[in-house]
């Protein structure tokens, strides 16, 4: 990573302005999971230490600059605060007076939490205003907030051209282990790609074509690689670019592209609808691909055994569904069994995957951002990466 880093530096009396993603997914009104939340303990905790003052932001939803009372932060800051073992003042805000008022009133070591960043237009706008004002409340700025640093807004961007902005611990590893992960490695280096369209993620493929040495194919996307050669991809009306996307990685000359030999269908998009094994070339007219099947899932298990670096992104069918989730499971399970190779999970829903079945220990990084980490596999800049210091 060229990005400097917020470790070594130090923040003793100074005031640390520290961008965090605390989008938490909740069920009626409680946090369902609080892992973004303790994504961001090292380095809340670092700055603590470090005898800083800390004032927390993030956003959470979308209320599109107006205030909205479900998306206000005081249970994510009641929650952070059980977590720190610390209390969390209430910033208020994001904008007015009181912000200022309250900063000014921390002690080495003390944190507050701003209000929803989104209740303020010049957030998502990334209003120099907006930007300016978030500058004025510290001396430092940090980002640790990996899943919105595809975002160009002023709180990920904007407020890094008005102080000096370093990395936090978690967008470091994420830079790195992702970073990493693209480098060709001296053994197979291997893709997952699932997914339920092609054009949505041909520019991973794309990417990803020209760095790693097999990749995988699984999710609704099978479809468009069926039709591309020619064969049938069963009731899903496949666009025109999303079968030229498909043929056009085929004959690319880059990795080595695996299909499914057999996959799972109904026919209909439903739970309880009832399961098929098909083969590759019988896939019926008016059935739906909605998993790999089990001598796919056998030999995508064997492939994955074999690998020294492995990155995955996108289930292999509805794994929300058990009828459907047999080959995420599969596959989720192969990669946590190669003890040998580096594994990188490119957040989203596969990140479900492997946590619902208690697998995040054995892999060696869990992405926590979705279109984040997606941008980053398909070789973008990341304005909330690019903004930051370089090293």
């Amino acid at each position: 990573m060229n990005k400097r880093s917020i470790q070594g530096i130090d923040v003793n009396g100074k005031t640390v302005l520290v961008r965090v993603d605390f989008n938490v997914p909740t069920r009626n009104g409680v946090i369902s999971d609080d892992s973004r939340i303790r994504a961001a303990l090292p380095t809340l905790n670092l700055l603590r230490e470090g005898g800083a003052k800390v004032v927390i932001c993030s956003h959470f939803g979308r209320p599109k600059g107006q205030v909205v009372e479900d998306m206000r932060l005081g249970m994510v800051r009641e929650r952070l605060s059980e977590l720190l073992g610390a209390p969390v003042a209430d910033a208020g805000g994001p904008s007015g007076a009181q912000p200022a008022n309250v900063v000014s009133g921390l002690s080495s070591g003390e944190f507050a939490l701003l209000e929803n960043l989104r209740f303020e237009a010049g957030e998502e706008a990334n209003t120099d205003d907006f930007a300016k004002f978030l500058a004025s409340l510290a001396d430092l700025y940090v980002n640790d907030a990996f899943g919105a640093a595809h975002r160009a807004h002023a709180s990920t961007a904007g407020v890094a051209a008005h102080l000096p902005a370093y990395a936090g611990l978690l967008m470091e590893r994420e830079l790195e282990m992702l970073g990493r992960s693209l480098e060709r490695s001296t053994g197979a280096t291997i893709a997952i790609v699932g997914g339920a369209k092609v054009a949505d993620k041909i520019q991973v493929l794309r990417h990803l074509s020209a760095k790693v040495d097999t990749i995988l194919v699984g999710g609704g996307m099978v479809a468009a690689f069926y039709v591309a050669q020619g064969r049938s991809g069963g009731a899903v009306d496949v666009s025109d670019e999303d079968k030229a996307a498909a043929k056009g990685l085929l004959e690319s000359g880059g990795a080595n592209v695996v299909l499914p030999a057999d996959v799972i269908t109904a026919p209909e998009f439903n739970e309880n609808s009832p399961a098929t094994v098909c083969e590759s070339g019988e896939v019926p007219l008016d059935g739906l691909i909605l998993d790999i099947g089990p001598r796919s899932a056998t030999e995508y298990a064997r492939i994955i055994g074999i690998a020294d670096t492995i990155i995955w992104n996108g289930p292999m069918g509805v794994f929300e569904w058990p009828e459907f989730a047999k080959g995420s499971v599969a596959v989720a399970n192969a990669v946590a069994d190669n003890k040998k190779a580096t594994s990188v999970i490119g957040g989203g829903s596969t990140a479900e995957v492997v946590g619902s079945l208690g697998l995040v220990d054995k892999i060696t990084h869990v992405s926590t951002g979705g279109g984040a980490s997606l941008e980053f596999l398909e070789g973008k800049i990341l304005p909330g990466v690019a903004a930051l210091d370089d090293a």
